[in-house]
């Protein structure tokens, strides 16, 4: 596998042409960003980071991460809706993580309230890498389940188109000819499309909740466009514009600037420092609305790290899907080993042993966003310092997935041409809507490559680690 443009990786002249023909491809595809000097203007934009040429995906796997992604939508619309394992799982977490427990406490208060949300929608992206055993067969493992601001659904579907062009001025035509039809913007736009029907006013808006700092517009700019393309009006708003302008009327229907607001499609919200006094009483306002809110609180704590290790304990995704029995053990054949950091003994005896040996664990905090995990020396410092204090409950410990690098030439602006020894991540989008109790759409809706060097341990794409990629099959 890690041979696959062997030919093309030797030829330098070949790889300089092809990388400005690259460049050229995709700002002309609109695979773009905003840049850090200029992060709100779109006067001066470049090209969002992707890799010269498609990396190699095992075939069998790709097609195993499509075929769970409508068992792992089933999962997380199941944890939504279950009050007593989202308590019990987070007990101990929200003692200790401010953040968790904030989250937590507005949905137990709207759960009180009563929920005036009747349709439901999720778009999330599971996360996979391709973990080399010890005899060298790839297998998948998931590493994580975006359920709030899964990105680069949009940049992504415009990358395939980038890679075609470029093996085609490197004469392989067959190969550009194998690259797979892929266009996450237009599956996430049909779920928010069929939420905002389902709400029942024509007149009302989507509202996409956007950050301070919207460097990544473009990727949102494709699935609004989709939604514009339906005659669905779209806003864009920061939690302060929520705050200041926002409200609910008796119905508890949500008014922006007195329009009112079908779906809330949440872009920001994931981590503390989108937060601030404000932010919080902005985000409860919404939450209590029957606007159909994309995630919904609960969904966001679906997708917490510490749920994750809880679902594979024994017996936890029979509980939570009783009767779905091949759901079951499609979803259990993408675990890598999870652990859980608990005050007792068995907390006691995994921490003792990442401490021991450190290399072969992943320690991950509640968080979303990537460049939050820790590995190696860092973790076994991290957890030394922590192995007596119940801080250690806000993290989970993961076996450490190790995937064969391959070459490949990661373009990013100013930065020179060099080759770089690489590792691909997988990401499977997924759409579900649920109104009332009837699941009315429940679909994958398109794949996420990145691909970065080996030696960065943690990062996605918005953290500048990772860079767009295309799967080539093989």
């Amino acid at each position: 596998m890690a041979a696959l443009w062997e030919d093309v990786l030797r030829n330098k002249q070949a790889v300089q042409e092809a990388a400005s023909v690259a460049v050229d491809a995709a700002l002309l595809e609109g695979v773009l960003m905003r840049t850090e000097g200029e992060p709100n203007a779109s006067d001066v934009v470049n090209y969002a980071p992707f890799t010269l040429l498609p990396s190699a995906v095992p075939s069998a796997l790709f097609e195993q991460a499509y075929a769970v992604q409508q068992d792992f939508n089933l999962l997380v619309d199941a944890i939504s809706q279950n009050k007593e394992f989202l308590e019990r799982t987070l007990a101990s977490t929200i003692k200790v993580d401010d953040f968790t427990a904030r989250l937590f406490r507005i949905h137990m208060q709207v759960l009180e309230e009563g929920l005036a949300q009747s349709v439901f929608l999720g778009i999330n992206r599971s996360d996979y890498m391709f973990d080399c055993g010890v005899d060298g067969t790839p297998a998948l493992k998931q590493i994580e389940i975006n359920t709030i601001a899964a990105s680069f659904g949009g940049l992504t579907s415009r990358t395939a188109a980038v890679h075609g062009r470029v093996l085609k001025v490197l004469g392989k035509s067959k190969e550009a000819a194998r690259l797979l039809p892929n266009d996450p913007s237009k599956g996430l736009a049909s779920g928010i499309a069929k939420a905002w029907e389902l709400y029942g006013s024509q007149s009302a808006v989507v509202m996409f909740l956007v950050e301070e700092v919207q460097r990544n517009i473009f990727d949102q700019r494709c699935v609004e466009n989709e939604l514009w393309n339906r005659n669905i009006r779209v806003i864009r708003k920061r939690f302060r514009d929520v705050f200041e302008k926002g409200s609910l009327d008796d119905a508890k229907r949500l008014y922006m600037d007195g329009q009112e607001v079908a779906v809330v499609y949440y872009r920001e919200g994931y981590v503390p420092k989108n937060y601030d006094q404000q932010n919080w009483e902005a985000r409860l306002l919404l939450e209590r609305s029957r606007a159909v809110k994309c995630p919904d609180i609960a969904t966001q704590l679906a997708g917490t790290k510490k749920v994750q290790q809880e679902l594979s304990q024994p017996g936890m995704l029979e509980g939570l899907l009783p009767s779905r029995t091949e759901a079951v053990a499609r979803i259990r054949a993408t675990f890598a080993g999870l652990y859980s950091l608990d005050v007792g003994e068995e907390g006691d005896k995994i921490t003792a042993t990442a401490i021991a040996d450190p290399d072969r664990f992943v320690l991950k905090p509640q968080r979303e966003g990537g460049g939050n995990n820790l590995y190696g020396e860092e973790l076994r410092q991290v957890l030394e310092k922590i192995r007596d204090s119940p801080e250690r409950t806000s993290y989970i410990l993961m076996d450490k997935i190790k995937p064969q690098p391959a070459m490949n030439y990661l373009l990013r602006a100013h930065s020179p041409l060099q080759v770089s020894e690489c590792i691909s991540e997988l990401g499977i989008f997924g759409v579900y809507v649920r109104q009332g109790k009837e699941m009315v759409m429940n679909k994958a809706a398109g794949h996420l490559l990145r691909t970065k060097a080996i030696e960065h341990a943690d990062g996605g794409v918005a953290a500048g680690v990772a860079v767009l990629d295309t799967p080539y099959l093989v």
